[in-house]
């Protein structure tokens, strides 16, 4: 896996004609399949992306990207018929690198699809550049491709509904509304003060992790994982002086008020995109990692319903009965350190409905 993936990614070019050629071979196949309301799920990491991901993908009509689908995204179809030829050994669910309690096998949901991005935007995960991708773009190869990419998932799994979790997709909705109107986007966000000691907590589990095995740190820069660890990189979310900040912080070893900044910069981004485009807000979900966690059975009903997507009662029951807020850790964060993302996030985290009683009431 490691030769392989170092291959595509060293060699994205040839890839992308790989799975064009897989396209055209497959045309009888994907003639008849259309793209009916994609799902994406986006927010900064450790907002409760991976437990949305999650909950939506066990419905039986969608269709996600798979830990089993790496190395070669790019042809997921040749892919996933040679495994269904060989052997597979029965798996125990195992909990994932971020040491955060959820478990995971070959077969759960994943957020690949940023492989595609990267392939044909090789400044995707540049510092210096932008990465906001609004409704004047076009693309017309990546979108050819990226539309057959999707029908051939369709295929693989013989679903109706396409579903992808995409953190760096918060840079994206416009364009991707653009592609597909019917769209529907649940972007989830997270109480500052918590949302950062995750964060924090996170970049020194990698950072280590990364210094003793570095194949994980290529293993990240391979799928586009950029959010933690030895290379950790910002958005450029069209403001590079304050995404040269951020950077400096970080170097300095400032992680509280780096993340803040980031933070704020994030959060501020989608909430003037949501402002700015009607019709983007119409079929955008913003979720609180609080309300999912408070609130679990009300969330996901209404996290399904803007998804346009029913599980029966029980289900939902039984999924609400899962999720609760993280008791494995608490912010540490000093006086003088709580002040500071206040006064950073405050402003933008009050656009999201969090207010100083909201504040005092998950912190304590």
């Amino acid at each position: 896996m490691h030769l392989l993936s170092g291959w595509i990614h060293r060699y994205p070019q040839t890839w992308i004609r790989f799975g064009n050629l897989e396209s055209r071979l497959l045309e009888d196949t994907l003639v008849d399949i259309r793209i009916d309301r994609p799902i994406y799920v986006a927010g900064l990491a450790r907002s409760g992306t991976t437990i949305l991901l999650e909950q939506l993908a066990s419905h039986p009509s969608v269709a996600s990207h798979r830990y089993a689908d790496f190395p070669p995204v790019f042809t997921p179809y040749w892919w996933n018929r040679w495994l269904s030829l060989v052997p597979q050994k029965k798996e125990a669910a195992k909990e994932r690198a971020h040491k955060d309690g959820i478990a995971i096998t070959s077969q759960s949901p994943e957020a690949f699809e940023e492989m595609i991005w990267m392939g044909f935007f090789p400044d995707a995960h540049d510092p210096a550049r932008s990465s906001v991708l609004g409704r004047d773009e076009s693309h017309p190869l990546f979108e050819r491709f990226y539309d057959d990419h999707l029908r051939k998932l369709l295929a693989i799994r013989k679903r109706q509904r396409y579903l992808a979790k995409g953190n760096y997709n918060l840079a994206r909705l416009g364009y991707l509304h653009k592609l597909y109107p019917q769209a529907r986007f649940i972007l989830a966000i997270r109480d500052p003060v918590w949302h950062i000691a995750s964060l924090i907590k996170q970049q020194a589990l990698f950072a280590t992790g990364e210094t003793q095995e570095p194949r994980a740190l290529e293993h990240m820069r391979r799928v586009g994982h950029y959010e933690f660890g030895l290379d950790r990189r910002p958005m450029n979310l069209g403001n590079p002086a304050s995404t040269e900040r951020i950077q400096q912080l970080w170097r300095d070893g400032q992680e509280v008020e780096g993340w803040a900044h980031y933070w704020a910069d994030v959060y501020r981004h989608l909430a003037d995109t949501l402002e700015a485009d009607p019709a983007l807000r119409e079929a955008c979900q913003v979720v609180r990692y609080e309300d999912l966690c408070g609130a679990p059975r009300d969330t996901l009903e209404r996290v399904l319903a803007h998804s346009e997507l029913a599980f029966p009662a029980e289900t939902i029951e039984q999924a609400a009965a899962g999720l609760h807020a993280p008791t494995y850790y608490q912010p540490t964060f000093t006086a003088e350190e709580r002040a500071t993302i206040q006064t950073i996030t405050g402003p933008v985290a009050a656009r999201f409905g969090y207010g100083q009683t909201d504040r005092v009431q998950q912190v304590g």
